[in-house]
């Protein structure tokens, strides 16, 4: 017995339980589609989230747990997700590990979880994805970072694994073309760290930003909805969501 297929278009977003994840979700919910929302061990607010958004349209949303390190739930996440829906459209992989690895001090062990959830979880749920999106004519966004492109003090395994990223949005927009397009949202400061208040060196990472302020989570949000439903002629692109911050160094 075959799937029935969903009428609406389906994203799978990785990291999807908070913060801008959360942000992400909502918006494309907002804009009509189905979500297969994957979080790792935030299953409160993941649930709190599907049962928002199921009031909102019943049997639009698919919970999905996962630990992105664990390579064969990899491949699984997008066998649920068509399983459930009949179909995948977008993949999100917003999900990141953040953490400094001062040098002289980094381990093997914090390379593999930067790596793991920056890059290598990426590239596999989009390979595992490719087939379905090929088949929908769909799209994949990935959650990069400004520092991909300039390093940030004590965090050079994080801005490597983000480099890597944006290597592969460009090689995979070249691969899957025609028929996918592949692109990338790169956001300057839109939500601080929970566990850092360092307001010294905040303000004066505004005070870089020509327009003095924070990004908004929704603002990336519409980033990637407009990526994925609008940009119709663009891949392999990043685009900045900075407030200008690469423009003054």
């Amino acid at each position: 017995m075959s799937t029935p297929r969903s009428a609406a278009p389906v994203a799978l977003v990785t990291g999807a339980a908070r913060r801008i994840g959360a942000a992400i979700v909502r918006r494309l919910h907002g804009a009509g589609y189905d979500i297969a929302l994957h979080y790792r061990g935030s299953s409160d607010e993941a649930n709190a989230l599907a049962a928002e958004l199921e009031r909102a349209r019943a049997g639009s949303t698919l919970l999905l747990q996962a630990d992105l390190a664990e390579f064969d739930r990899l491949p699984e996440l997008v066998a649920q997700c068509v399983g459930r829906f009949g179909r995948l459209d977008s993949l999100v992989n917003n999900a990141s590990t953040f953490t400094p690895t001062p040098i002289g001090t980094a381990t093997p062990a914090q390379w593999d979880a930067l790596f793991a959830s920056n890059a290598r979880a990426p590239f596999f749920l989009a390979q595992a994805a490719a087939p379905h999106l090929r088949a929908e004519r769909g799209a994949i966004v990935n959650l990069a970072d400004l520092y991909a492109e300039r390093p940030l003090r004590e965090h050079t395994l994080y801005c490597m694994a983000k480099a890597a990223l944006l290597m592969m949005t460009r090689s995979l927009a070249l691969e899957l073309g025609p028929d996918v397009r592949v692109n990338a949202v790169s956001p300057g400061a839109i939500l601080w760290p929970e566990d850092r208040s360092d307001t010294a060196a905040q303000q004066a990472m505004l005070a870089r930003t020509p327009l003095a302020r924070t990004g908004t989570p929704e603002e990336v949000a519409e980033a990637v909805r407009w990526l994925l439903q609008d940009a119709h002629y663009s891949t392999g692109q990043v685009l900045h969501l900075d407030g200008g911050r690469l423009l003054a160094g």
